[in-house]
């Protein structure tokens, strides 16, 4: 659902029914250092991708709950995912793409600057190794990174590299 808004921008309010794709919102922070465009990606964190890299890292995103505007869910992920909160600045929406498994995903680039070595992601429990009955706490994100544009589109998920491609345009304008 869209909605007006105090400033005269529209803003996405989710309601969420049953039957319907998932969804889910976040951050691609971006800058520009010695001239290139660079982005901030992150790792999923657990055991089903300590050993992956090529189509795997993320943008900065989560799940909203009912009623949630996905431009503050994607704020709140930033922060989860980083342990830092979002830079100050427009969020200009990159729109929305539709992941393998049906969850579509919305995102807002964002202009700023972060230490990765001093991200610090939230943390998540599951049963590990399976049917140990041991429960381990693994990070949501296991690491993030600045990464050039070419080097992003090999290593973030296919469905989500039209971001890339949406923000390299707007980048050129």
């Amino acid at each position: 659902m869209v909605s007006p808004t105090p400033f005269g921008r529209r803003a996405i309010i989710v309601v969420v029914k049953k039957g319907t794709a998932r969804r889910s919102a976040g951050v691609l922070l971006w800058r520009r250092r010695d001239g290139v465009l660079e982005v901030l990606l992150g790792h999923p964190g657990g055991p089903f991708f300590a050993k992956k890299d090529a189509d795997t890292w993320t943008v900065l995103k989560g799940e909203p709950d009912p009623g949630d505007e996905l431009v503050d869910v994607a704020r709140r992920e930033f922060l989860e995912e980083t342990g830092h909160q979002p830079p100050d600045g427009p969020m200009i929406e990159l729109g929305e793409i539709q992941q393998k498994g049906g969850k579509i995903v919305t995102a807002w680039a964002l202009e700023g600057d972060l230490d990765a070595a001093a991200a610090v992601s939230n943390t998540f429990e599951m049963e590990w190794p399976p049917r140990s009955g041991k429960v381990r706490a693994f990070p949501e994100i296991d690491r993030v990174a600045w990464l050039d544009l070419a080097s992003a589109r090999v290593k973030i998920k296919a469905a989500q590299i039209p971001f890339l491609d949406r923000l390299a345009e707007l980048s050129e304008q």
